[in-house]
């Protein structure tokens, strides 16, 4: 009998045992067991988006989603939806987390910021996914979505920082060949115009200072920086407009490894500037000669001048203003006339289009005339080694 007894109590002691596992210990409560969600199903409120700027205070999309039925207070839910240009697996998602609703609504410009962000161009379409994962509020428990494709447009903004009104943008300072003397030496300080908001060149640099200046010989307007002791800013960062009778502003400092040649960008849509050496085989040619059987000289070389020679129109831009091309044949560019050692050509010479231009490279392929035989304005870039062609 007493053995019964002992093994009642035994039983007893191991069923309170339990019991106690069961309860949180601080809280005085019991450990909360939670069944396993469903995946959330997400939809947008269009397919295809194309909001104009004056529409960037309205809302421009709606996703919502379906609920993951978790046993948790629906109102302490975390969702996070993610953002991605399409074929990129969410590698460089943006992303919204919303707590407690199954619900997302973006501004024309908040999407637009984003689009942007992926380096999207204007006006142009492009294919976006966009997916929401859910969780406890801890992250536990996380359940992905579909990914739900959409075709969105971005719109255009003004640039962070005023463009040059004069189309035009010089260099000066003593970091330059020509020094502080204004107005600077042209063509070979004067930065090429690449697109509506992008300004490059490349430039002979010593140890000291520049600036940018819209207008030639002019010092009432500049572009500076706010502050030129910020770490790494010689390699680059954000720039500003001081525009007339506005003083104030900091030099560009030159690169630690100057003198040397560098490639200066300034992108005034986001209001950031690159300083890189340029190292590019050949360097930057003060000349440039065009040859081929293509050309009215063939392959003759030296080649005719003045008519098969370049002009130069910036640091890093050469112009033909004029010149015949007899289409199934070839040409080149050659940095000094009569030398064999040096030219330019095509990256792919077979690549389609390629007879109205493409990028270019030292030592390249032999770039093929344009299927029509006729006049042709050629246009060298070597800020970033490109070449186009325009039928006159």
């Amino acid at each position: 009998m007493k053995h019964i007894q002992k093994l009642w109590f035994f039983l007893l002691a191991a069923g309170m045992l339990f019991t106690a596992c069961e309860k949180n210990i601080e809280g005085g409560g019991e450990i909360a067991v939670f069944s396993n969600g469903k995946q959330p199903v997400i939809s947008a409120s269009a397919a295809t988006i194309a909001p104009a700027a004056a529409d960037s205070n309205n809302v421009a999309l709606t996703l919502s989603w379906t609920n993951p039925e978790y046993s948790i207070d629906s109102s302490t839910v975390k969702y996070v939806v993610e953002i991605d240009s399409t074929n990129r697996n969410f590698s460089k998602s943006v992303t919204r987390t919303v707590t407690g609703t199954r619900r997302l609504s973006m501004l024309a410009k908040e999407l637009n910021s984003i689009l942007l962000g992926f380096g999207f161009a204007f006006n142009t379409a492009y294919d976006i996914d966009v997916r929401v994962i859910s969780s406890f509020p801890n992250n536990n428990e996380r359940l992905v979505s579909n990914t739900l494709k959409l075709r969105v447009t971005p719109y255009k903004i003004p640039p962070k920082v005023a463009l040059p009104t004069s189309g035009r943008l010089f260099l000066v300072g003593d970091a330059s060949d020509g020094g502080w003397n204004n107005p600077v030496p042209v063509p070979s300080q004067e930065f090429s115009r690449l697109d509506e908001t992008t300004f490059a060149g490349v430039f002979n640099l010593k140890p000291g200072s520049y600036l940018m200046l819209p207008i030639n010989g002019s010092w009432d307007q500049k572009y500076a920086l706010t502050n030129n002791s910020v770490p790494g800013i010689a390699n680059g960062g954000n720039f500003v407009y001081y525009g007339p009778g506005v003083g104030g502003g900091d030099n560009f400092p030159s690169p630690a490894a100057a003198p040397g040649l560098y490639l200066i960008t300034l992108d005034f849509q986001a209001g950031r500037f690159t300083v890189t050496p340029f190292t590019q085989q050949h360097g930057l040619p003060s000349t440039l000669f065009l040859v081929g059987g293509a050309t009215p000289g063939g392959w003759n070389n030296p080649v005719p001048v003045p008519s098969q020679q370049f002009t130069r129109v910036t640091s890093s831009r050469f112009e033909l203003a004029s010149i015949r091309l007899t289409t199934g044949e070839k040409y080149l560019f050659l940095p000094e006339n009569g030398n064999w050692g040096k030219k330019y050509g095509a990256v792919n010479g077979s690549a389609a289009n390629i007879g109205l231009g493409g990028p270019l490279k030292p030592e390249g392929e032999d770039m093929p005339a344009p299927t029509v035989t006729g006049n042709y304005k050629i246009v060298v870039e070597l800020a970033n080694n490109t070449y186009t062609l325009t039928r006159l």
